[in-house]
């Protein structure tokens, strides 16, 4: 069930045509038998405009609605609003609260 949420996430943020990457951390990407939520960080094209987003992607980019209505916990930036730069930005995700790191997993659009 909640791989499925992630699926549908990642559709409606592809969508846009905007999204440049799409990281998954927490307990979606460990052992834990049944995680109940998906944690997600996007990165979008800087020509991203939440304005023109309708409809259920427009779910996506704001965090409670997400949350609540998408099972998921979603933070999102422009790539130029990456602090360090969109790669330190996804590694920042890596580390624990209390320290050290925990896995992250990139999901990449096949090419057609």
């Amino acid at each position: 069930m909640v791989a499925d949420r992630l699926v549908r996430i990642y559709e409606l943020a592809a969508s846009t045509g905007k999204l440049a990457r799409l990281v998954v951390f927490g307990s979606f990407v460990t052992t834990k038998a049944e995680p109940n939520d998906v944690d997600i960080v996007m990165i979008m094209e800087d020509t991203f405009e939440l304005a023109s987003v309708t409809g259920e992607a427009s779910l996506v980019f704001y965090h409670l609605e997400a949350d609540g209505r998408l099972g998921a916990s979603v933070f999102w930036t422009s790539r130029s609003g990456a602090i360090g730069g969109e790669q330190a930005m996804i590694e920042h995700w890596q580390i624990r609260r209390e320290g050290g790191q925990r896995g992250i997993v990139e999901i990449v659009q096949e090419a057609s």
